[in-house]
């Protein structure tokens, strides 16, 4: 019983690895840093199933073109979840990991290092009679000094972070995809509590 236990935790541990590759730096390096200025980056960002954003929103615009207001609407909202829901999510959810008041982080607040969220993939999820999807995103994260951005402390990849499930319908694309960015943060934290 014991093997098994010991099996269940390591490949638990293998899983989280499994998402993540660090690309430079060290999770070490951050030791000591008590607040972090946080950016967020969405250009050249691939959605799943299709050669580029662009396409993405063309053909989703398309389908909705019948309705009055409904195709541009849909376009909107695509840009605006970003500052609207991904990025608040995102904070809110660091911030609440660490209540304490070790480390804080925001867009709005002076720091001398930066955690810049670069999104490279997206899968927007479904929910739909037939069954539903979480959404997954793919981010690479590098915190720098905020004056001197070459200097670069860390910089890893999280590949297809899959959508925090909290028992509701998540009929909204925006609300589907602002939790794979809460599970961002979550994945983050993880590697950030291990260096305090």
């Amino acid at each position: 019983m014991k093997h098994f236990f010991l099996f269940i935790l390591l490949f638990g541990v293998c899983l989280t690895n499994a998402q993540q590759k660090i690309l430079q730096g060290n999770f070490k390096n951050l030791k000591g840093i008590t607040s972090y200025m946080v950016t967020f980056d969405y250009s050249g960002m691939r959605v799943e199933g299709f050669d580029s954003e662009e396409d993405y929103l063309n053909e989703k615009m398309e389908k909705r073109v019948h309705k009055e207001g409904e195709a541009e609407k849909f376009k909107l909202d695509w840009y605006a979840d970003r500052s609207a829901k991904y990025e608040p999510k995102f904070i809110e959810y660091l911030n609440k990991r660490f209540e304490n008041g070790k480390i804080t982080f925001g867009k709005d607040i002076q720091a001398k290092h930066t955690l810049h969220v670069k999104t490279t993939w997206i899968y927007p999820g479904y929910n739909v009679v037939a069954g539903t999807e979480p959404a997954k995103i793919s981010a690479i994260i590098t915190i720098m000094e905020t004056d001197n951005p070459t200097q670069i402390l860390l910089q890893v990849e999280f590949s297809k972070s899959i959508g925090l499930e909290v028992g509701t319908f998540d009929f909204d694309q925006g609300d589907r995809i602002a939790k794979a960015y809460e599970k961002l943060a979550k994945n983050m934290a993880m590697q950030l509590k291990r260096v305090l």
